[in-house]
């Protein structure tokens, strides 16, 4: 089995495809963590555990005073108050006030397959054949709390899985008041750490630092996952980068408040962990209750960045979105937002559609305004009905009507808000999050609603089943466009109100459990004012996400490269938008727009009937040409050349997974005078093939491509980019 337990060592050995996960158990019961990294056959763990001045394998420890420093050691799910002084991955409070807990190993289990998360999303298996699980069982004496640490190793993946849960076993009341999902300890601390930050309109931008002493950490308090901070680090070696040296990735299943943190030591060692953010959470643990915690996703890499970001990519494909549209080519959509806003007629919306079939374009979707008395952004969140005077027919007419024309129709709501002007509000002023005897701080003039509150989940569960039963609604936007401030709850008592934050998020999963499931032929995408909740635990419902509200294409290269470091090409939304920009007024051909769109979910966010002869021509051919080759990009492997956060060039390439196909994405973003030739190697591809180019016919070897390159063509102006399709020689001549 891919995990075995070695009773007279007392350590437990997981194997994921090319990876080897240890723990030791020493004969007092601690848990110490023993490696993690390239796989072993049979290593010696007398060895692994050696230290200068004690072999803890051999050694029988008692306690841990003068015999045995804990802040020395490698440990798998520390605590804090005995003799480690490093940060805990887990704290409780007991009745009589005291913070210390002491957790020793009391069993363990080994199966096939992978267990579900109790109301939470996580990676799952379609064979249980696929994975074997640990469940290690820890227990404190004294506070009667039972810890299960629960390891998933992946057969066909350097992935292994991590989560904790808590149960009470006591009959007096615990409070957790750190409980994050797991920890690495490393022997030591040569590392870079990678984080993928930024803020609204400008996410997921790759920063690479060096590990120091001390802490350095990425989190969110703001009730989402970030467009500050995606819930993902990785630690790489000094030499590693793209596609050499080793690569540790750490990724959070969860869409709330987070930390991710490594803390390097006095002795230089490494602490890595990752959770729920412990900053203003608490939960309560009456006797008898438990508490899950979200999955982390570690993914080791012995040959750079990209080997780990494309096994992120399988993964989160096809073993974290549920959906069925996981497996399904992605429609090409055309969005009126940046086309009207809220100022539209059900003429207009049919005109526009009417244009976008022409073009080839397949599914209409329409956005903000629709209900209530929705003319701005500062009414009627909550109302969820039609506004009759914009669209007369109502939604069913609507669809109809864009169904007539060969169109798929869909929708946007935002069903986690309410506008303070509006009916919900005025009946339910409660029901959103507050604070008593504190004002209500407005964002976009919109208050969020209290998703801890199963009345609240009820109700958007209802409203939102009655529009998708209403009209034949084939996809739906879902968006969230502000975080929480003043976190609190009507409904909970005193001693659970820092739980809102995560009960919020655990309603918000109930809800899209239940709306997905009745729903199964609508294909969801997640919005948060873009990319504000870009994560694994809106891609488990929801297999697709609008990337960022920037449209613009030479702030895109950065924000879908650094995306790609975790998720899926066919997870992120990318659409041709109008210039200037709406976003940056940057004035971009339509070349550029279409290649960088063409790179992922392609759609179009413009008024169409403001498009000339020409532009339309040249649109079809886009269109066209996506259709051909939608599949590769959606389905295949991803491989990063040349990063725009590194110069003036951007390179991308795309290769099906039998290697006979490939796409290569040039972008150049200024022009320059006299520039040298530019000879691009490729990678992934096969060099014992022979490729044809479809654009000219060209033949090139595939061992030419890798090891000498290929010319880029002499590129005239700023803002250029060339996409070139490749096909095996037989495929071409089939």
């Amino acid at each position: 089995m891919p995990i075995y337990f070695d009773k007279n060592t007392r350590t437990f050995h997981l194997s994921a495809k090319d990876t080897s996960y240890i723990l030791h158990v020493l004969k007092n019961g601690a848990v110490l963590h023993v490696y993690f990294g390239k796989k072993m056959k049979s290593p010696n763990i007398y060895n692994l555990l050696k230290f200068p001045h004690i072999n803890l394998v051999d050694t029988d420890i008692t306690n841990f005073g003068n015999q045995l420093m804990l802040d020395f050691l490698p440990q798998e799910y520390p605590a804090y108050g005995n003799t480690d002084f490093r940060s805990p991955a887990y704290q409780i409070q007991l009745e009589n006030g005291s913070t210390i807990s002491d957790l020793r190993y009391l069993s363990h289990k080994i199966y096939k397959g992978k267990p579900k998360l109790e109301g939470l999303p996580a990676t799952y298996v379609e064979n249980e054949d696929e994975a074997d699980t640990l469940e290690l069982e820890l227990y404190d004496k004294v506070a009667n709390l039972k810890v299960t640490l629960i390891y998933t190793a992946f057969r066909d993946y350097d992935v292994i899985t991590r989560s904790a849960k808590f149960e009470n076993m006591g009959k007096e009341d615990i409070k957790l008041l750190k409980a994050l999902s797991m920890n690495v300890d490393f022997n030591d601390s040569n590392f870079d750490m990678l984080q993928l930050s930024g803020a609204w309109a400008r996410e997921r931008h790759v920063i690479r630092r060096p590990l120091v002493p001390g802490v350095q950490s990425i989190e969110s308090r703001r009730g989402a996952s970030s467009h500050q901070q995606n819930p993902f680090i990785a630690l790489l070696r000094k030499d590693a980068d793209e596609w050499h040296g080793d690569v540790y990735g750490f990724s959070l299943v969860y869409s709330g408040n987070f930390l991710a943190q490594v803390e390097v030591d006095q002795y230089n060692m490494a602490r890595v962990s990752m959770g729920i953010n412990p900053f203003d959470f608490s939960w309560l643990l009456k006797p008898s209750e438990t508490f899950q915690t979200p999955e982390v996703v570690m993914v080791y890499s012995d040959s750079g960045l990209n080997k780990m970001s494309n096994t992120y990519h399988k993964l989160y494909r096809s073993r974290l979105m549920r959906s069925k549209f996981k497996d399904k080519e992605r429609p090409i959509l055309i969005n009126n937002w940046e086309a009207t806003y809220f100022d539209f007629t059900e003429e207009k919306l049919k005109e526009l559609a009417k244009e976008a079939k022409d073009l080839g374009i397949e599914l209409f979707v329409l956005d903000d305004g629709w209900f209530g008395k929705r003319n701005s952004d500062n009414s009627s969140l909550g109302d969820w009905f039609v506004n009759k005077e914009k669209i007369p027919s109502g939604l069913d007419g609507l669809a109809k009507g864009i169904n007539s024309l060969g169109l798929k129709f869909g929708l946007w709501m935002e069903p986690e808000m309410v506008s303070p002007d509006s009916d919900l509000y005025r009946r339910h002023p409660d029901w959103c999050i507050h604070v008593p005897d504190r004002p209500r701080s407005e964002s976009r003039n919109q208050l969020v609603l209290d998703l801890s509150r199963k009345d609240v989940q009820d109700y958007i569960i209802k409203v939102v089943s009655d529009i998708l039963e209403s009209a034949n609604i084939s996809y739906v936007k879902w968006d969230m466009n502000r975080n929480m401030t003043e976190i609190g709850s009507a409904l909970l008592p005193p001693e659970r109100q820092r739980e809102t934050a995560h009960r919020y998020i655990l309603g918000l999963y109930r809800i899209l459990e239940e709306i997905t499931t009745r729903f199964p032929d609508v294909l969801f995408e997640s919005c948060a004012g873009g990319g504000g909740r870009f994560d694994p635990g809106m891609l488990y419902y929801m297999p697709q996400t609008w990337t960022s509200d920037d449209t613009d294409a030479i702030e895109r290269l950065k924000i879908q490269y650094g995306t790609s470091i975790v998720y899926p090409l066919i997870s992120m939304g990318s659409h041709i938008s109008a210039v200037p920009n709406h976003q940056v007024h940057r004035i971009t051909p339509l070349k550029i727009r279409a290649h960088v769109a063409m790179s992922a979910n392609f759609g179009f966010e413009l008024d169409l009937t403001k498009l000339s002869s020409e532009e339309k021509e040249e649109i079809k051919k886009y269109v066209e040409k996506y259709k051909e080759i939608r599949k590769l990009v959606q389905f295949g492997d991803f491989y990063r050349l040349l990063s725009p956060f590194e110069g003036n060039e951007t390179a991308w390439l795309i290769v099906s997974e039998d290697k006979r196909e490939f796409l290569l994405y040039y972008f150049r973003v200024l022009g320059g005078a006299n520039e040298p030739i530019k000879r691009l190697r490729l990678k992934g591809i096969n060099p014992d093939f022979n490729y044809v180019l479809e654009d000219d016919g060209s033949l090139y070897s595939g061992d030419e491509l890798m090891y000498a390159g290929i010319v880029i063509p002499e590129l005239k102006g700023d803002f250029q980019s060339i996409m070139m399709h490749f096909k095996e020689e037989s495929i071409k001549n089939g």
